[in-house]
């Protein structure tokens, strides 16, 4: 926020301060010492006692801030927000196998949930089928097991994925699973210009955030870049990339790292995108971002209310684009799983709620919220009902969604966002200056910048300078455990056999794994490609081996 205030009034002020801090705030501390020696954001960022008009800057109001629904963006992207239609509720569901999770799709939906989040496993995010050795462990445990068509369509029987909103968590493979989707929408008849969702396909913050990488960031870049280029042609509800600063925070960043980084990743795909012939407008509108709620409401607010603000400049004056719908910056938001606690797991709920508050103060489009009992295992259908209802409770009797951006004015908020935006912008400065995100990966300068704030994070719980209820103050000797939900050990042995019949009944595939190799090697456009192949019955794992013979698989030399 800018100053409004004329000089004189600046002047009362200060005088107004000082009398203060002379007559009230010493002697009241002198008698009462402060409970720490000082207070700080996790973002290192130092609050003041007090904030008033002289925390902002001179600064433009109209300029820098504006109206929501206008340049630049920080109030909101929309002029009426929740007034006139509530952010998406979009649970992270999957486990096991397809059948399973489109149950819990159907109870979700069942209970007001208005939009899906996939979650797939580990092999399928790797590349692997259920049935590969290196597989063994991990089916269906993290997320629902998808290797082949058919099981896309058991994982979406009866919904009309004309009508729903789909949301998938998938970054390596996202271009093959993307295609199952389109192939999916064929096989039912589907128009896929009537498809809409969102697919990660950050494959970026893989290398230094996360680790499900396959191939070396080059290639990995020309399919990501690739399915952004078809999407823009074939399927104008999409957004083709989900930007992800989620997992940069997860992975032990501030939240200053994480929209710095997760800005710098974004500049990287605009940049390559265009270096290929696509044009900023035909693009930017669809692009999306992924962000954490931590615990820290205020910062949390401030860090949304920066992030609208600098991508907004960053399309205008760095890539030239005329589209307001460029410059709007959308995000989904997810409470921190890294906050939730495996000690008095029922605490999990206030902290959801308080981080679910965050991410409706700043303006968010889409929101999960976690479970109570995630820090134990996969959710049960009474916590995923919870965490749902928290979001309802929010939209429908909090009252924050009756007011657009309603912390807007507060000087604390103001202050920490212009604070936010200057650090951010230092960290942009720094990256620019090593050739970029992707090289700024290769040399490990975002694997250490995390490293480190995660180290420090874990030192002051540890020293009891951060307090984790139930962790390191206020515990109890015994917790009555919840009841968890278990992944049925007999589903390895059922997808292998199920695959086995898969690969007979569609016959030979070589022919076309051929031809996908040459194009890999030729850089050519894949992801119409991808729909032939999957259509013929190639399944992820074998798309992913043969792609791998010419990409080479990627291995890193830091540790995440």
């Amino acid at each position: 926020m800018r100053r409004a205030i004329s000089k004189p009034m600046s002047d009362d002020i200060k005088k107004g301060y000082k009398r203060w801090e002379k007559e009230k705030l010493s002697p009241t501390v002198a008698m009462r010492p402060l409970r720490k020696e000082s207070f700080k954001t996790t973002s290192e960022i130092e609050l003041k006692t007090l904030y008033t008009p002289l925390d902002l800057g001179d600064g433009d109001y109209l300029d820098e801030l504006g109206f929501p629904g206008e340049y630049p963006f920080a109030r909101g992207i929309y002029p009426t927000m929740y007034r006139g239609r509530l952010w998406t509720m979009r649970q992270y569901a999957g486990y096991g196998s397809a059948t399973e999770t489109n149950a819990r799709f159907r109870y979700l939906l069942s209970q007001g949930q208005t939009g899906l989040s996939v979650a797939f496993d580990l092999p399928t995010q790797m590349g692997y089928d259920s049935d590969h050795p290196r597989a063994e462990g991990e089916v269906g445990r993290v997320g629902v097991a998808v290797s082949t068509i058919d099981d896309m369509e058991e994982l979406f029987a009866d919904l009309d994925l004309s009508r729903v909103s789909t949301s998938m968590t998938i970054n390596s493979t996202a271009p093959i699973l993307l295609a199952m989707y389109v192939a999916l929408a064929r096989r039912r008849g589907i128009d896929p210009k009537n498809l809409s969702g969102t697919v990660q396909n950050d494959i970026l913050k893989e290398y230094f955030a996360r680790g499900t990488y396959i191939f070396p960031p080059k290639p990995s870049m020309h399919l990501a870049i690739d399915l952004i280029g078809y999407t823009t042609d074939n399927l104008p509800r999409w957004h083709p990339i989900s930007i992800s600063g989620y997992h940069i925070r997860e992975a032990g960043a501030t939240a200053v790292q994480e929209l710095a980084f997760t800005l710098a990743d974004g500049i990287a795909y605009v940049q390559e995108a265009i270096r290929i012939g696509l044009t900023v407008d035909d693009f930017a509108p669809r692009i999306s971002f992924f962000f954490c709620a931590h615990n820290n409401l205020l910062e949390e607010v401030a860090k949304f209310r920066a992030a609208r603000l600098l991508w907004a400049r960053i399309i205008k004056e760095r890539f030239g684009a005329k589209n307001p719908q460029s410059m709007q910056l959308r995000f989904h938001t997810q409470t921190a799983g890294c906050a939730l606690t495996g000690q008095q797991p029922q605490n999990n709920v206030v902290r959801v709620a308080i981080q679910a508050m965050a991410a409706v103060l700043g303006g968010t489009q889409s929101l999960h919220t976690n479970s109570r009992d995630e820090a134990l295992s996969l959710p049960s259908e009474e916590s995923v009902r919870i965490a749902l209802r928290t979001q309802q409770i929010i939209a429908e009797e909090s009252g924050l969604a009756e007011v657009v951006d309603p912390l807007g004015g507060s000087y604390c908020v103001e202050a920490l966002t212009e604070d936010i935006c200057r650090r951010v912008e230092e960290y942009l400065k720094r990256i620019d200056d090593l050739g970029g995100a992707v090289l700024a990966v290769e040399r490990d300068f975002f694997q250490q910048e995390i490293a480190d704030s995660a180290y420090r994070y874990q030192k002051e719980v540890e020293a009891g300078v951060r307090v984790v209820v139930g962790v390191n103050e206020y515990q109890i000797e015994e917790e009555v455990p919840l009841k968890v939900l278990r992944v049925d050990e007999a589903l390895e042995k059922e997808r292998a056999e199920r695959l086995a019949e898969f690969r007979r009944r569609r016959g030979s595939v070589e022919r076309y794994l051929s031809a996908l190799k040459e194009r890999a090697r030729d850089d050519g456009a894949m992801m119409e490609f991808l729909v032939e192949g999957v259509e013929l019955g190639a399944t992820v794992g074998e798309i992913c081996s043969a792609l791998g013979e010419v990409y080479g698989r990627y291995e890193s030399s830091a540790s995440i």
